[in-house]
């Protein structure tokens, strides 16, 4: 018989196209892959992939399997969330994804509180951007923000949240240098591959050619810190700087809706109830804050 193992371990490389991103997506060593595959193509029979200077290729054998290991996969998940649902433990597991931005400067105190309340809950949270698949048990609930609604999955479970807004901001300094006459145009900064939103070029002071451009969040907040340029933020991460300030002549910006999702048979578990009631009960305190009411006094 085969092992589900070997099956998943040549999943990953069929999807990533390479041993070192599977390894890296599997959190193991290159051998480990390899050896998997190895152990696979001993028990069939057959060479599963082709090693070419681009990556690892399916062969035909590989390509004939990959169908039957996706129908496995589809039913070790179907066994696997149901048999999750039913449990009404506090105790266990319970991995949460949401991005970086929305972990650090927002959630975080919240999860705190939580793992006090239920301290035999062992919390792991997923902090990227990067899109995680609910129903393959990547994680257990996913906080997104979600500008169209009907672009949300239909096999996922939704609790609405706050509308989330955004807004120019620019350093306090930099801002004073441009009224004092120092500036006549001002840098925007970009993060990765972003643009500049053309509702965010109708504030009052014209931006300049050459933008500085950031990889991440944080080097992206830590160059509008120091007076670089201005760029979009959300405004419960602008607004609570006190070393920001919203560019003048700017307007707010919907960026989406928040939402907790969950998948149809975990959210019947009674760890991911209690978290998602729990944080939704704290999100709703916090909709000024993400509708960019409530803006310090200078």
């Amino acid at each position: 018989m085969t092992d589900w193992d070997d099956i998943r371990y040549f999943l990953t490389v069929a999807r990533e196209g390479s041993v070192r991103a599977a390894s890296e997506r599997l959190e193991v060593n290159h051998a480990t892959v390899l050896r998997h595959i190895a152990q696979l193509e001993e028990h069939l029979g057959a060479q599963m992939f082709e090693k070419l200077p681009s990556g690892y290729r399916l062969t035909e054998a590989g390509e004939e399997v990959l169908e039957f290991a996706e129908q496995m996969e589809a039913s070790s998940n179907r066994l696997a969330t149901r048999v999750f649902g039913r449990d009404q433990s506090v105790r266990g597991p319970l991995r949460v994804t949401l991005s970086p931005i929305l972990a650090t400067h927002l959630l975080m105190p919240d999860f705190a509180d939580f793992a006090r309340l239920h301290p035999e809950i062992e919390m792991e949270i997923v902090s990227s951007d990067e899109p995680v698949n609910l129903t393959n048990r990547e994680a257990d609930v996913a906080i997104r923000v979600v500008y169209n609604r009907s672009t949300l999955p239909l096999n996922l479970h939704g609790l609405k949240g706050p509308d989330l807004f955004g807004a120019v901001y620019i350093s306090r300094d930099l801002l004073n240098a441009w009224r004092a006459g120092m500036h006549e145009r001002v840098r925007w900064v970009i993060k990765k591959f972003d643009g500049i939103p053309d509702w965010a070029r109708e504030g009052d002071i014209p931006i300049a050619k050459v933008p500085f451009r950031t990889i991440d969040a944080g080097a992206h907040l830590a160059a509008l810190r120091q007076g670089i340029g201005m760029t979009v933020l959300p405004c419960f991460v602008g607004d609570a700087d006190p070393l920001l300030a919203r560019a003048p002549g700017t307007r707010l910006h919907m960026h989406g809706t928040l939402w907790l999702l969950t998948q149809g048979e975990t959210r019947k578990t009674k760890r991911v109830r209690l978290f998602t009631e729990f944080l939704s009960r704290r999100l709703s305190t916090y909709t000024p804050l993400l509708a960019g009411l409530a803006v310090p006094s200078d």
